[in-house]
């Protein structure tokens, strides 16, 4: 029997998945929405970051408003580098948009069956429900693109598609552990509850936060020139 969790976690799944589509189509709709989740997810995650520092010195204060200046600036860069690459007109630049989107989801997706059929040993401390068999999942699943995205545009070679697939993969990993990481220190489970059966919008892009501008760096900068 279908759980009550799981129902409301394929529901979120339909509805971010057909924002995701709007984004795609519609330049207006692209624009408020990163604006929206990324001022959701700067409020979620300095909330972490208050709960981490709450009591602490003076000198810790200081610190905490750093580290929430700096991701502010970051979230900022996220958004302007994901809205000026979705906008592109070279239809070369949105599939690899679009494949860089496919593989955080099929690295989340690997990891997550994966790990729950194969379980054995933890990966870190840092998250107990991560394991090595969700880890190799994750870079399983996200190689099953590379033939799908080669036949859809051949002016990407193969090799490349799999250093972006094997980079994003383990930036997304790499993402998710680290927003793991916050959560055990702050002492929560999510970072919100705005997304029934996700938990918060940082809970949900943890990983693309990191891996997609590793991504599109690697390959404007190191893979297109090639």
């Amino acid at each position: 029997m279908i759980s009550k969790e799981l129902i409301k976690r394929i529901i979120t799944s339909f509805f971010l998945l057909s924002l995701l589509y709007l984004m795609f189509t519609y330049t207006y709709i692209l624009f408020i929405s990163l604006i929206v989740i990324s001022i959701i997810s700067w409020i979620e995650f300095q909330g972490l970051i208050s709960k981490i520092f709450l009591k602490k010195k003076f000198k810790a204060h200081l610190l905490q408003i750093f580290i929430k200046a700096l991701s502010l600036i970051y979230l900022t860069f996220f958004s302007a580098l994901i809205f000026n690459g979705i906008v592109q007109i070279e239809f070369n630049t949105k599939i690899i948009i679009i494949y860089l989107f496919s593989i955080c989801i099929a690295s989340d997706i690997g990891g997550l069956t994966f790990g729950k059929f194969f379980k054995g040993k933890k990966l870190t401390s840092i998250s107990p429900n991560k394991t090595i068999a969700g880890s190799i999942g994750s870079f399983i699943l996200s190689s099953i693109l590379i033939p799908l995205f080669y036949f859809m545009d051949q002016s990407n070679s193969p090799i490349h598609l799999t250093i972006l697939a094997l980079i994003v993969s383990l930036s997304c990993q790499l993402g998710d552990l680290f927003i793991s990481y916050l959560k055990r220190k702050a002492s929560v489970k999510d970072t919100g509850d705005l997304l029934p059966g996700h938990g918060g919008f940082l809970d949900r892009i943890d990983g693309i936060l990191f891996a997609l501008p590793f991504g599109i760096i690697t390959w404007k900068f190191l893979i297109a020139y090639v």
